[in-house]
């Protein structure tokens, strides 16, 4: 198989994004897919369908990160089910969609797209702003469900698990951030069930695209970056409940910055 020439690059991926995943509560996408999107260059995918390719296969990664996470942050008290088991039909919804609309762009703007929205994120980690909330709780009535909706699918059109934009959400309505951390694992979970599901169908109807794909889904790589993932999910949950509340959001907000500069030198 071509795909064992790009292994160790592959399993370094997988090994970063599971810490990662395990840390931040996010998905690891931004970790993996400058990484597929290099690798499915060799292997023959398209340029055209490149980064739908590298954002299918990233968010069947993320299921298997996510279980990892959700796991390693509920033995700690970490997670909130009554957020997401509120959220989880909207937030699936909105991942479905994203992915079908993700088909009808061009991987250029797929690479924007993700690289500007990450940027703006990273700011609001960065930045001195805690004392700035939109609430002390999370929004009630039929608000509740509007946000969960655009963090679906916005987080399936850039291929991530939504912790990007669910953790600062949260820490936003006074959640505290080791617990929106660990309940964002929860929601990336509903995200990249959904949306993996999208791409999958999505990218059934696509010619060229080389063996060993599932739709937009390239199989081999996510056994291969998954198993590293797994593996190190749990240690990045241990060191996160461990760091102080302010480290963990500075470590989020350079995290961010450094996913959208790599993205933009793959253009």
């Amino acid at each position: 198989m071509e795909i064992i020439d790009h292994m160790p690059a592959l399993l370094a991926a997988g090994a970063i994004a599971g810490f990662l995943a395990g840390l931040l509560g996010i998905g690891g996408g931004v970790v993996t897919i400058p990484a597929l999107f290099i690798v499915f260059g060799e292997i023959g995918v398209p340029l055209e369908w490149r980064m739908h390719a590298a954002i299918g296969t990233s968010l069947a990664i993320i299921v298997a990160t996510n279980l990892s996470s959700v796991y390693a942050h509920h033995k700690k008290g970490g997670v909130d089910w009554t957020v997401v088991k509120s959220w989880w039909f909207f937030m699936a919804t909105g991942a479905v969609a994203g992915s079908l609309f993700a088909k009808h762009l061009k991987t250029a703007e797929l690479i924007y797209f993700f690289a500007g929205l990450v940027a703006l994120l990273a700011f609001k980690m960065l930045l001195p702003l805690d004392r700035y909330k939109l609430g002390t709780k999370l929004p009630s009535g039929s608000f509740r469900f509007i946000s969960p909706g655009i963090i679906g699918f916005f987080s399936a059109v850039m291929g991530i698990g939504g912790g990007s934009f669910s953790v600062p959400y949260l820490t936003l309505y006074s959640v505290p951030i080791h617990r929106a951390v660990g309940t964002a694992s929860l929601a990336g979970l509903v995200i990249s069930v959904s949306g993996g599901f999208g791409y999958l169908f999505g990218g059934l109807d696509v010619a060229g695209l080389p063996a060993n794909m599932a739709g937009f889904i390239h199989v081999p790589s996510v056994v291969v970056v998954a198993i590293a993932a797994v593996l190190l999910a749990p240690l990045g949950a241990k060191a996160a409940h461990a760091l102080p509340k302010t480290l963990l959001s500075i470590a989020f907000g350079v995290f961010l910055i450094a996913a959208a500069v790599r993205l933009l030198s793959a253009v």
